[in-house]
């Protein structure tokens, strides 16, 4: 090693990376888990006030696992979530996830209604909501920080995807790169905690659309960041387009790069939700490696090591 060698800071050492259950771990003092509910949401983009096809990706059940149900009580979904989980996990405490569709959308007293239930459990130490930027406003964003104290935290995980508004427009997602802005200027003020999905290989962006979303990214400061790939989901509007031949998805080697690629733009200290997974294996028809999750997180820190890089090298 000479000199001059530039070494990663201590927390991207090992993974190259800083993921969530790292941070987690930092912030609790022991292993946390997500539980992911499903609390009979709605989306906008799919009731008609803003559109009823729903996004061109999004399946009949909002990325939500098939197997759990919203017939279940929030309290009981906590509870055979817990219950079920791998013991191998070994966790300690909990996350409740609210996934499937719009999390926020609803008047602030049934919003209130559910996130005081979510929040019930003596195990349950913060509370992760999906939604949509268009979907929040300042009274739900003070409500949603009143959750926040020592011993809790929330985040907001905004459905972003892109900042480009042609693809979005491409997409069905109903919404603009401007929305997002927005709601990151009501939320970056609050304790919340904001996350930004994005999906990698969407129709027509190139790689130098996906390294700009990188780079908007960083300058607007996001908390976390939970990268997708676009992928065909049974009971999806892409499966339709999929079986024409017409749509074009990355190949595994191409995503790993890309996500390398990503990573270096993105701030140290930045938190990363996924690397690689989307939805329910079973439910997955394209590409078929995806549901290999391990094998390609795997490959990503393999080739990060084999760059000599890191998370934030060239942010």
């Amino acid at each position: 090693m000479t000199e001059n060698t530039i070494l990663p800071p201590n927390h991207l050492r090992e993974k190259r990376h800083y993921p969530l259950s790292d941070y987690w771990k930092e912030r609790f003092g022991c292993k946390v888990y997500k539980i992911t509910i499903d609390a009979g949401f709605d989306c906008p983009n799919r009731d008609g006030t803003k559109s009823s096809g729903g996004c061109t990706f999004c399946d009949e059940v909002g990325s939500f696992a098939r197997h759990q149900s919203n017939l279940l009580k929030i309290e009981e979904q906590l509870r055979v979530g817990i219950e079920t989980m791998n013991p191998k996990l070994r966790a300690q405490k909990y996350f409740a996830y609210l996934q499937a569709f719009t999390n926020t959308y609803g008047t602030i007293d049934h919003l209130k209604i559910v996130y005081d239930r979510v929040l019930d459990h003596p195990d349950v130490v913060g509370l992760s909501i999906g939604t949509r930027p268009d979907c929040v406003d300042r009274d739900k964003i003070d409500l949603i920080a009143s959750y926040v104290n020592e011993n809790r935290e929330v985040w907001i995980e905004y459905g972003m995807q892109t900042i480009h508004d042609r693809t979005l427009k491409k997409i069905n997602r109903g919404e603009t790169h401007a929305d997002f802005c927005n709601a990151m200027a009501l939320t970056r003020p609050t304790p919340i905690k904001s996350c930004a999905h994005v999906i990698l290989g969407l129709p027509n962006e190139t790689h130098t659309d996906m390294m700009a979303t990188a780079h908007k990214l960083a300058d607007i400061g996001v908390d976390g960041v939970k990268l997708h790939l676009l992928c065909v989901m049974q009971d999806s509007p892409l499966e339709k387009v999929y079986a024409t031949g017409k749509l074009s998805l990355m190949e595994r080697e191409d995503y790993i790069n890309t996500v390398c690629d990503f990573l270096e733009y993105t701030p140290s200290n930045v938190i990363i939700h996924r690397l690689a997974g989307n939805g329910h294996h079973e439910h997955i028809i394209a590409p078929l490696w995806l549901s290999e999750k391990m094998q390609t997180m795997d490959m990503i820190i393999a080739e990060m090591k084999r760059r000599n890089t890191w998370q934030g090298k060239k942010a």
